[in-house]
C-alpha cells in the first residue's frame, strides 16, 4: 500500500540545480547512507527540495526549523503539494500529521536543575532535556521509521549540536537531512567535524552568481552608507582617543622604561637573535608570529619605526595600525621586555631579563592605568582586549538609524510603489543599558529596531510608506498604519480581536495585541507587507533574517553587527527571491557603516563590513564578480576605512549606482555563460609603466614577443648576423664610400648633387654590398624596439603560467591566463585554465615575481632593459651597434623566482627558461652561493616593476 507521503506529488515544474540536487540525494539513500547534507543559496527553494525529498522516500516527516516564521512556511509549502491520500501538516508535538514542523527549541528545552545527577557527574543534553523535550524524543522514538528535516542547519553546530546527535544516534531507521545556504568550506574544524559526523560529505548546489546568471535568483548590488558619529558620540571618542594618544606618546618618549619601546622593536624585529645567537630569517618570524610582525610593519607605514630587515610590506600592511596592532607590540613588550620573562627564541638582552626594577614596575603602571579607558586590561598573561566601549558607539551610533532613513527615502524616490524595504537590526529593544558615563551618549534603546521604527515614522518621507515593526514578541506602527493593518487581519482572519496599545514612551508608536502567536502575525504582516499597503519592514535579525521568504522585498538595509557567513548570506539572502509581478527585479542591500578618525578604534564597524563581505561575492564597477569590498566600490579597501573627507563622495556614487538597477542588471549578464569557480585573482596598477592591452580571454596560446632584452642587444631566434665591414674583400675607398652613403642614409640627410657619381664606380660596388644587408639593420632596429622598456604585466604572467606548467604544478600554461581590465586601468591576472589551487599559486608566484626583491628568496634571476629608443634613426643606430658587436652592456635588475618554483634546481630553471621566452635574458643565482649572496645584497630592497598589487578572489 502506497505511503500517504509518498501519494502526494508536486505539480510544479523543478529547477535544473533542485533536480541535480534530488538525484544526489536518491544516489545517496541508494548508496545505503541515511544522513546527507545539502547546501544551496537562500532563496535557492530548499524547502521545495527538502519536501520533495521526503516525499521520495515516503514515510512520515518530522522537520525542525530555527523559528516559527519558517515553520509556517513550510507548512503552507507542503500544503501546495497535491495530496491524493489526503496526507496533512502541522505542528503538533503528537507528531499526528503526516508532515510535522517543529522549532529546535520545542525538542530543545533544558530542565535548569538538571546538569549533573546525584552523585555529580555532568548530565548528557538527553539527560537535562526538560519533561515536554523528552516526551517529544520518546514521540520520536516511536513514530516507526522516520525522515528527519534539519532547515538550516548549521544553528545545530551553535547550539543543538550535541543533543541532536544523541536523538539521532537512537534513530537509526531515520533518513536525516541538512539543509543550509551556508558554505562548508566557513566551518570551523569543530563544525566541520560535527557535519561530517552527523551528514557525511555534503551535497554542494549553485552558487549565488551561477543562479543569478541563469536567472532564478535576482541580480543584486551591494551598496555602502558610510557615515560619522554624531557630534555627542564624537566629543566622547576624541576624549577616549586622546587618552590613547597620551599612552602612544608617552610609551615612544625616550627613558620610559630602562629599554624603550622602539629601542625593543628594533632588537625584536631588526637584531631578531635567539637565545644561542642565531638570526631568524624574517619569513620565520613571520611564519611563528603573524600578528606581531603585521602589526610593526603598519608602524612602519605610519613612519614611527624603520623598516626591518627583509621585511615586505604588503597590501595589508599599507594602514595606519590599529589598536589591535599597539597592544599587540604592547603586550609582547610587557611580558618579554618589562617582565624580563623573555622566550627561548626572543632573546632578550640580558640587561632586562629578571626582575621588574623601578623604572619597568613605573612602565608597567602606567600602562595599566590607561588600558581600561580604551578597552583593555593589563593581565599577568599580557594584555587582553574585551569590546571597547567606542565600538559600542559605533555600533549602536544614532547617526546609523538617521542613515537608514535616508537609504529608504531615496530608494522610494528611485522605486515608488514597488518599494519592498527590509531593515534589519539586532535587537528590537536594548537588554542592557550602558555604563553611566555612555548613557550621557548613547540611548537607552540606541540601535534597537524600536528606534529605528520611531525615526522612519517622524519623518514624513518615510511615514507615508507605512512602516511596521515585526518581532517574535511584538507588532507595532503608527496609528493609522496600525488600524489599517488590524483591517486586513480581520479579513483574512475574522477570528481575530486584535487591539491598539499606544506606547507611553515614545507616543506616536502603538502595538497590536491579540490572542495570536509570532507564526501568525509574521504571516499576515508578510501578506500586508507583499500588498503594498506597508512597503517598510523593520525587524531583527533572529525573526526575518533567516529563512522568512517574501518575493517581493527589493531593498534590505542590514544595521547588524553580525558578521559570520551564514549571517551575512541569510540576511542578504531575504531580497534575492524572484518577483512574479516585476520580472526585471534588482535587489539593493545596504550596508550602513559608522567610522571616525579621531581614535584607533574608530574603524571597528568599518572591520565588521569588511568581515561581511569577505566570501560574500557581488557584481563590481566593471562587472566582475568578486569578493570582498572592492565589489562595493572598487575605491574601498579591505584594510582601512576611506578619509572622512570622501565619505559624501562614496555615498553620492552608491545613490546613483541605486537609481541605476538596469544598470547592475546589465552587469550580471543573464544568461551568458560560467564555470562557477571562485580562483585567486592578482589585480596589478603599474605605477611607471602603463601598457595599452586589451582584455584576454583563456584558451588560445599567446605567441612570445620576436625579442626579449640581453646582456648586450636583444635575444631573438632571427638569425641577423652582420660580418664586420673590414672582413669584406672590399678596398678601402670602396669601404670609405659605403659607409659615407650608409651613413647619410641612417641620419636622413640627402647626397649632394651627383654625389653618387663622385663615390665612383669602386664605391658603387661597397654600396651594393652594405645596402644589401640594409634590411637587416632595419629588422634589428625594430627588434631592439620591441624589447626596449618595461614588459607588459601579461608578459611577467606568462612566465609565472609556463613556468607552473613546465614544472608540473599546473595542467596548462599561458593559454590558461586571462586578463581583464579595470576602468581605472588596474589589470586583472586570473589564471582561469587551470582549478583554484593552481589560481592560487600562479597569484601568488606573479606578487612574488613583481614585487620588491626582500626577504630571504632561494634563487634570483636577472632582467635586463633597454631604454626606448627617441624615434627610428637612433633605433637603426642601436641596431647596427649591435650587429657590428659594439653596444654596451644593457642596465640590470633582479626579480626573486617564485617560492614554489625555487624549491628545487629544476623548478628554477623551468622558471628561467619561461623567463627567457617571455621577459628577457637570464640565468636563475642561488642566493646561498657567494655571487648569489653579493646580487642579493646588492639589489636587495630593489623594487624592479613598481606597482601596486592586491590578492581577491574572482567567480568565473
Amino acid at each position: 500500500m502506497m505511503n500517504r507521503v509518498e501519494s502526494a506529488y508536486w505539480p510544479g515544474e523543478l529547477r535544473p540545480y533542485q533536480r541535480q540536487a534530488l538525484e544526489a540525494l536518491e544516489a545517496r539513500w541508494a548508496s545505503g547512507d541515511r544522513r546527507a547534507w545539502v547546501v544551496l543559496p537562500p532563496g535557492a527553494g530548499k524547502t521545495l527540495i527538502g519536501l520533495e525529498a521526503a516525499r521520495r522516500i515516503g514515510r512520515r516527516t518530522v522537520v525542525f526549523v530555527p523559528n516559527t516564521a519558517i515553520q509556517s512556511q513550510w507548512i503552507a509549502q507542503w500544503r501546495e503539494f497535491e495530496r491524493p491520500g489526503g496526507c496533512t501538516a502541522g505542528s503538533q508535538r503528537s507528531l499526528e500529521h503526516d508532515v510535522t514542523v517543529l522549532t529546535y527549541q520545542s525538542l530543545a528545552v533544558f530542565d535548569p536543575d538538571a546538569e549533573t545527577d546525584e552523585e555529580g557527574n555532568e548530565l548528557s543534553p538527553l539527560g537535562r532535556l526538560h519533561g515536554n523535550g523528552s516526551a517529544l524524543v520518546e514521540t520520536l522514538h516511536s513514530a516507526g521509521p522516520i525522515t528527519v528535516i534539519l532547515d538550516e542547519c548549521h544553528h545545530l553546530l551553535q547550539m543543538w549540536g550535541r543533543l541532536l546527535a544523541e536523538v539521532l544516534r537512537d534513530l537509526p531507521d531515520a533518513h536525516v537531512l541538512g539543509l543550509t545556504g551556508t558554505p562548508a568550506e566557513s566551518l570551523t574544524s569543530s563544525e566541520a567535524e560535527l557535519v561530517d559526523t552527523l551528514f557525511g560529505a555534503p551535497i554542494r548546489g549553485a552558487s549565488i552568481p551561477a543562479l543569478v546568471r541563469d536567472g532564478y535568483l535576482a541580480p543584486f548590488a551591494e551598496l555602502v552608507w558610510i557615515t560619522e558619529p554624531t557630534p555627542d558620540e564624537q566629543d566622547y571618542i576624541v576624549e577616549q582617543g586622546l587618552r590613547f594618544t597620551e599612552l602612544c606618546t608617552d610609551l615612544l618618549s625616550p627613558g620610559f622604561a630602562r629599554t624603550d619601546f622602539l629601542d625593543w622593536l628594533r632588537h625584536r624585529f631588526d637584531e631578531r637573535l635567539t637565545r644561542d645567537g642565531q638570526r631568524l630569517g624574517w619569513t620565520q618570524l613571520a611564519a611563528r608570529e603573524p600578528g606581531l610582525t603585521d602589526a610593526v610593519l603598519r608602524l612602519h607605514h605610519a613612519g614611527l619605526c624603520p623598516l626591518p630587515t627583509d621585511a615586505r610590506v604588503l597590501e595589508r600592511h599599507r594602514g595606519a595600525p590599529t589598536a589591535d596592532d599597539w597592544m599587540a607590540l604592547l603586550s609582547d613588550y610587557v611580558l618579554n621586555c618589562l617582565r624580563g620573562g623573555a622566550k627561548e627564541d626572543v632573546g632578550v638582552p640580558t640587561a632586562t631579563a629578571g626582575r621588574v626594577d623601578g623604572r619597568d614596575a613605573e612602565a608597567l603602571e602606567r600602562i595599566r592605568t590607561a588600558l581600561p579607558a580604551i578597552g583593555y586590561t593589563l593581565t599577568r598573561y599580557g594584555i587582553r582586549g574585551g569590546r571597547s566601549p567606542v565600538d559600542r558607539v559605533l555600533a549602536r551610533s544614532a547617526a546609523k538609524s538617521r542613515s537608514t532613513v535616508e537609504i529608504v527615502a531615496a530608494e522610494s524616490t528611485f522605486l515608488g510603489p514597488r518599494l519592498r524595504a527590509l531593515v534589519l537590526c539586532d535587537h528590537e529593544r536594548a537588554s542592557a543599558r550602558p555604563s553611566a558615563r555612555l548613557r550621557e551618549v548613547l540611548g537607552d534603546q540606541a540601535g534597537s529596531a524600536w528606534l529605528q521604527l520611531e525615526l522612519l515614522v517622524a519623518d514624513e518621507r518615510t511615514r507615508r510608506l507605512s512602516p511596521m515593526l515585526i518581532t517574535g514578541r511584538t507588532v507595532a506602527a503608527a496609528p493609522e498604519t496600525a488600524e489599517a493593518f488590524i483591517a486586513f487581519a480581520a479579513r483574512r482572519r475574522p477570528s481575530l480581536e486584535l487591539t491598539l496599545v499606544e506606547v507611553g514612551s515614545i507616543g506616536s508608536l502603538v502595538r497590536v495585541e491579540g490572542r495570536w502567536t509570532s507564526r501568525t502575525w509574521v504571516r499576515l504582516a508578510t501578506e500586508y507587507f507583499e500588498s503594498g499597503d506597508c512597503r517598510v519592514l523593520v525587524g531583527t535579525r533572529g525573526l526575518l533574517g533567516e529563512g522568512w521568504n517574501a518575493q517581493r522585498v527589493n531593498t534590505v538595509v542590514d544595521l547588524t553587527t553580525a558578521t559570520t557567513p551564514t549571517a551575512v548570506a541569510q540576511g542578504r539572502g531575504r531580497a534575492l527571491r524572484l518577483d512574479p509581478s516585476w520580472p526585471d527585479k534588482t535587489a539593493h542591500t545596504w550596508t550602513v557603516v559608522c567610522v571616525s578618525d579621531a581614535h584607533p578604534k574608530g574603524g571597528a564597524d568599518w572591520d565588521r563590513f569588511v568581515r561581511k563581505h569577505e566570501g560574500y561575492l557581488g557584481v563590481a564597477a566593471d562587472g566582475e564578480v568578486m569578493s570582498g569590498v572592492a565589489h562595493v566600490d572598487p575605491a574601498l579597501s579591505p584594510y582601512e576605512a576611506p578619509p572622512v573627507d570622501q565619505f559624501h563622495a562614496i555615498n553620492t556614487r552608491m545613490l546613483l549606482r541605486a537609481e541605476d538597477r538596469a544598470d547592475t542588471r546589465e552587469r550580471w549578464r543573464i544568461g551568458s555563460s560560467y564555470s562557477d569557480e571562485l580562483l585567486a585573482t592578482v589585480r596589478v596598477r603599474p605605477q611607471r609603466h602603463r601598457s595599452v592591452l586589451a582584455p584576454r580571454p583563456v584558451g588560445q596560446r599567446p605567441r612570445p614577443p620576436s625579442a626579449v632584452p640581453a646582456r648586450v642587444g636583444v635575444d631573438t631566434s632571427e638569425q641577423l648576423s652582420l660580418p664586420p665591414l673590414w672582413r669584406t674583400a672590399v678596398s678601402v675607398p670602396t669601404v670609405a664610400a659605403a659607409v659615407l652613403l650608409v651613413a647619410t642614409a641612417l641620419v636622413g640627410l640627402p647626397l649632394p648633387v651627383g654625389g653618387t657619381a663622385a663615390l665612383g664606380a669602386a664605391g658603387a660596388v661597397g654600396v651594393r654590398q652594405l645596402l644589401s644587408r640594409g634590411p637587416r639593420i632595419q629588422r634589428a632596429a625594430q627588434l631592439i624596439e620591441n624589447a626596449a622598456g618595461d614588459p607588459d604585466i601579461l608578459r611577467f604572467g606568462y612566465a609565472v603560467a609556463d613556468a607552473l606548467h613546465e614544472a608540473g604544478h599546473s595542467p596548462v600554461g599561458a593559454e590558461g591566463l586571462r586578463l581583464d581590465i579595470d576602468t581605472d586601468g588596474t589589470f586583472r591576472l586570473t589564471f582561469a585554465g587551470a582549478g583554484p589551487r593552481e589560481a592560487e599559486a600562479f597569484s601568488v608566484a606573479l606578487d612574488e615575481v613583481i614585487s620588491p626583491l626582500v626577504g630571504n628568496p632561494r634563487y634570483i634571476v636577472n632582467r635586463y632593459r633597454i631604454d626606448r629608443p627617441a624615434d627610428p634613426v637612433q633605433a637603426r643606430r642601436m641596431g647596427l651597434d649591435w650587429l657590428r658587436g659594439r653596444a654596451p652592456e644593457n642596465p640590470v635588475v633582479f626579480h626573486a623566482v617564485p617560492t614554489l618554483l625555487g624549491r628545487s634546481r629544476r623548478g628554477a630553471e623551468a622558471f628561467a627558461r619561461a623567463w627567457n621566452r617571455w621577459v628577457s635574458a637570464g640565468e636563475p643565482v642561488y642566493t646561498a652561493s657567494p655571487a648569489g649572496s653579493r646580487l642579493l645584497y646588492t639589489y636587495y630592497a630593489t623594487d624592479p616593476y613598481p606597482s601596486e598589487t592586491e590578492s581577491r578572489l574572482t567567480w568565473l
